[in-house]
């Protein structure tokens, strides 16, 4: 079972390797932020595979990997927005 979990962990980095070239090619912020979460899922996919093959405990840092990319992509957001001028949502205290 172990060399199963180790070919598939092999897989998700090798197509994580992948994507990241392609996504790299881009030209914009966005495609850079995609590249960035397509890192963080592929090591998040990457580390519970590792986790599971070996130590539990290479499960919190898959854990606080995805808070990290979860937190990144609030950040673009809010730096694309407000570099395009975009208006704050409905409801937001940003504006007053």
């Amino acid at each position: 079972m172990a060399e199963f979990l180790v070919a598939a962990a092999c897989l998700v980095l090798l197509s994580t390797a992948l994507g990241l070239v392609r996504l790299l090619r881009g030209h914009g912020d966005a495609e850079y932020m995609m590249a960035a979460q397509l890192l963080g899922t592929g090591g998040i996919a990457a580390l519970l595979l590792g986790a599971t093959i070996s130590d539990p405990a290479i499960a919190d840092a898959a854990l606080t990997l995805a808070l990290l990319a979860a937190f990144a992509s609030i950040a673009f957001v809010k730096y694309a927005a407000g570099r395009l001028g975009t208006p704050p949502a409905a409801g937001s205290k940003e504006g007053e």
